[in-house]
């Protein structure tokens, strides 16, 4: 085995408006966003994550840390200009690198039916 991904959910709940969006959408509205956290990587060796690519508390902290205190119950609109689906996973995944070296895919849910999906692979 030469590499494994693991993947963690989280929760979060937040409001905007979409500037640019000609429907419902450019009203003040909120969403249960859905946030799903993938890294890849080797198997550590050694140390107290030993079996491990990354252990679940760690990235659960660094999230929590990074993403979570700053969106959570906020109006996006004061971080993101433009806060569609697709401008929050980019602001989430360049928050999240420096943190989570190995990772390899966000997915965030809007709704129940609609996502977005950013890859390491799409960098490439």
């Amino acid at each position: 085995m030469n590499e494994v991904q693991i993947r963690k959910h989280f929760r979060f709940e937040a409001a905007h408006v979409l500037p640019y969006h000609l429907g419902k959408c450019a009203r003040p509205h909120g969403h249960s966003y859905r946030l799903e956290v993938a890294i890849r990587g080797p198997l550590r060796q050694e140390g107290p994550a030993r079996g491990m690519i990354e252990d679940f508390d760690h990235v659960r902290a660094v999230v929590h840390h990074t993403i979570l205190d700053v969106l959570d119950h906020t109006s996006l609109n004061d971080t993101i200009e433009n806060p569609t689906c697709e401008h929050i996973i980019a602001w989430i995944w360049e928050r999240l690198l420096p943190e989570l070296p190995g990772l390899d895919e966000l997915v965030l849910w809007e709704t129940a039916t609609s996502c977005a999906v950013l890859r390491a692979s799409d960098f490439h």
